[in-house]
C-alpha cells in the first residue's frame, strides 16, 4: 500500500472524528435553557443561588426617598455627590447611607434620633475627615492628616458642605475663597483689599492659587516648593536666579521687601523706599539719615519715583560683572 495515501486516509478519517465531536458539543450547548451554561462530562449540576435582600440583611434602607421624607432639605441632587454615572460618587453606591451608614435602625426608632453617622458641629472633626479620605485620599488631598488645619481640629466640614454650598466650585460654605478664609484668616484677606494693584483683589488669582489649605510639605501650606522663593519664582521667574550678585534680602525670602497678601505701596512693598532700603542700608556711602521733606529739593531722584531703584536697577540680583552694587 502507498505510505502517502495511508497517511491521507489517517488524517481524513482524525478531521471526522474532531467535527463530530464539535457537532455534539454544539448541539449539547443549544439544549440548554437560557441563562444556564452546558454542564462538562462529570460535573454536577446546581441550580444558581436565589437573591437575598442585601439591603435589609445589612441594615441599609437602599432609597433615597426614605431619607427625604424628612430631610428634604439634604438631596444630593445636583451636586457633585448626586452624580449616579460615576462610580466614584455615593449616589452611584448607597446613595446617603453610603456616608451616614445603614440607616434602618434610624428608620425604626421611635424618635427618629440617633443608630446613624452625622457630621454636625458636634461630630469629632478626625471621624468626619476620615469618613471624606474614604474617597478623596488623591492630588491635593493627600497631606491632610496632620496638616496645620487638621492639627487646630478642622475638619472637611468647616469649609466643606456637602448638602447646602454656597460656591459654584468646591462646594464651599462660604460664596468663595476669600469669604472662607477671611472667617479665620482675617488680617491676610483685608490686606487685598489695599489700594495697591493685587491680583486676588482683581480676580486674577484666588488664596488656592498658592496655598493648597488641605496640606504641604512647605511652609504656610504653599503649593510649591520647600521655601517661599520657590513658590514666588513659579510666577515670577525672571527673579529665580541664581545671580552672579545676589542681594541678601531677596535670596533670603521674597517677603523681606514684598508683602504677597498686599500693599498700600508701589510692587506690593512693605514699605515704601527709599524708607525700605534704610532698614538693613543705614550705613554706606549715601547719607544715613531717613530721608526727609527738607531734604526733597536736593535728592528729588532718591526721594521720587522709584528712588533707590532708579540707579540700582539690578536688585533682585545682577550678572555683569560689574553688578556688585546692582547697577546693572
Amino acid at each position: 500500500m502507498d505510505p502517502f495515501r495511508w497517511r491521507a486516509g489517517l488524517l481524513a478519517g482524525a478531521m471526522c472524528a474532531l467535527t463530530l465531536a464539535m457537532v455534539v458539543r454544539l448541539s449539547a450547548q443549544s439544549a440548554a435553557p437560557p441563562g444556564q451554561a452546558a454542564t462538562q462530562p462529570g460535573q454536577p449540576t446546581t441550580k444558581p443561588a436565589a437573591k437575598t435582600d442585601a439591603g435589609q440583611a445589612s441594615g441599609y434602607v437602599g432609597d433615597d426617598e426614605t431619607c427625604i421624607t424628612c430631610h428634604e432639605n439634604q438631596k444630593l441632587k445636583g451636586t457633585p455627590h448626586g452624580r449616579e454615572r460615576d462610580s466614584r460618587t455615593p449616589a452611584a453606591k448607597q446613595g446617603c447611607e453610603t456616608c451616614h451608614g445603614p440607616g434602618q435602625a434610624h428608620v425604626d426608632a421611635e424618635d427618629n434620633k440617633g443608630h446613624i453617622r452625622t457630621f454636625g458641629k458636634k461630630a469629632v472633626a478626625r471621624d468626619t475627615s476620615a469618613m471624606c479620605l474614604s474617597c478623596h485620599t488623591k492630588g491635593t488631598h493627600v497631606l491632610w492628616e496632620g496638616s496645620p488645619h487638621d492639627a487646630r481640629n478642622l475638619s472637611c466640614a468647616t469649609c466643606h458642605s456637602v448638602h447646602a454650598p454656597k460656591s459654584v466650585q468646591s462646594q464651599l460654605t462660604a460664596a468663595n475663597q476669600e469669604g472662607l478664609c477671611i472667617t479665620c484668616h482675617r488680617s491676610q484677606v483685608l490686606k487685598t483689599k489695599r489700594q495697591a494693584h493685587m491680583p486676588v483683589r482683581e480676580g486674577a488669582m484666588s488664596c488656592s492659587s498658592c496655598h493648597n489649605p488641605h496640606g504641604t510639605t512647605n511652609v504656610r501650606l504653599l503649593k510649591t516648593g520647600n521655601w517661599i522663593n520657590e513658590s514666588c519664582a513659579t510666577c515670577h521667574a525672571e527673579k529665580r536666579g541664581p545671580f552672579l550678585y545676589e542681594h541678601a534680602a531677596g535670596r533670603e525670602s521674597c517677603v523681606s521687601c514684598h508683602d504677597p497678601h498686599g500693599s498700600n505701596h508701589d510692587r506690593m512693598l512693605v514699605a515704601r523706599p527709599p524708607m525700605l532700603c534704610q532698614r538693613c542700608h543705614i550705613g554706606s556711602r549715601h547719607p544715613s539719615t531717613i530721608y526727609d521733606g527738607v531734604q526733597l529739593a536736593a535728592n528729588s531722584n532718591r526721594m521720587l519715583g522709584r528712588s533707590c531703584v532708579n540707579c540700582h536697577s539690578a536688585i533682585h540680583g545682577s550678572n555683569h560683572p560689574a553688578g556688585g552694587t546692582f547697577l546693572r
